[in-house]
């Protein structure tokens, strides 16, 4: 039996792949929102960054190394991923649902240190977790989690392509990203960012924190692609220093990936 194709599985790749599951566009427009800021210190064609800005936003991503914490992003009605993350004790889980009138995809990732376990619908065996050697996974197959990447948004090197950062009120910042210097990053593959054209460059963000300074919201205004509208991207984080509960699965439970699951994900 063919093996369905997961090629660029990822946060943004799932997300477009989930309009098209939906078949609709949920009613949303193409109106930007506003987005959120990073910690670069370099100007932009419309800007230059507010180095106030710029240390506060670097001071929040930081804490996301430093602590546990949860995450939620959406994008319109067909995507959402949730996540628990103990970056400190390199453990996380997390969950990429794409869903529709008529179909729902959901993939789970377990990692422990260096192990991560994936569970596919329709190419991985039902009850059991597959360990995936995260060597061999596509820049742009960002299954929630891999090793070296956590954060399965990865926000700070996200926010480290962000051009123009300023303030827009108590602990709310604004700016934009310069998606072409963050290939791989948030599962935004090459063939994604280049689908985007010169919008790529100037994306808008908004970001907010809470009372401690950590990082409680962004949101990016993705492109509008291959005739669809324009859908943001919200991330929330929460639940700081919350006990994760990741354990790695019984020997029973592991099995290894074959071949063709990598040649699903896009390898």
């Amino acid at each position: 039996m063919r093996k369905p194709r997961l090629a660029g599985l990822g946060f943004a790749m799932i997300a477009t792949a989930a309009f098209a599951v939906a078949g609709c566009d949920n009613g949303g427009d193409a109106t930007p929102s506003a987005n959120a800021p990073a910690p670069s210190t370099a100007a932009s064609s419309t800007g230059a960054a507010d180095p106030a800005a710029v240390s506060a936003l670097a001071a929040a991503t930081a804490q996301l190394d430093s602590t546990s914490f949860k995450i939620t992003a959406t994008s319109g009605g067909g995507f959402k991923l949730t996540g628990a993350i103990d970056a400190p004790n390199g453990v996380g889980t997390a969950q990429v649902t794409a869903s529709g009138p008529n179909a729902e995809i959901r993939v789970k990732t377990l990692l422990i240190d260096q192990d991560l376990y994936v569970q596919v619908p329709g190419i991985t065996k039902a009850g059991t977790w597959t360990h995936v050697d995260g060597a061999r996974l596509p820049a742009g197959a960002n299954v929630g989690l891999r090793p070296e990447q956590i954060d399965p948004v990865n926000t700070a090197n996200l926010l480290s392509s962000t051009t123009d950062v300023h303030s827009t009120g108590a602990r709310s910042y604004a700016g934009t990203l310069d998606l072409t210097k963050a290939a791989g990053v948030a599962g935004l593959n090459q063939v994604t960012i280049d689908s985007y054209g010169d919008a790529a460059q100037n994306v808008p963000f908004t970001a907010g924190l809470d009372e401690q300074g950590r990082l409680s919201v962004l949101t990016i205004d993705l492109p509008a692609v291959n005739g669809q509208k324009a859908q943001p991207l919200e991330v929330l984080y929460t639940d700081y220093g919350a006990p994760v509960n990741a354990k790695r699965p019984a020997a029973g439970q592991i099995t290894e990936a074959p071949d063709d699951l990598y040649d699903s994900l896009g390898s």
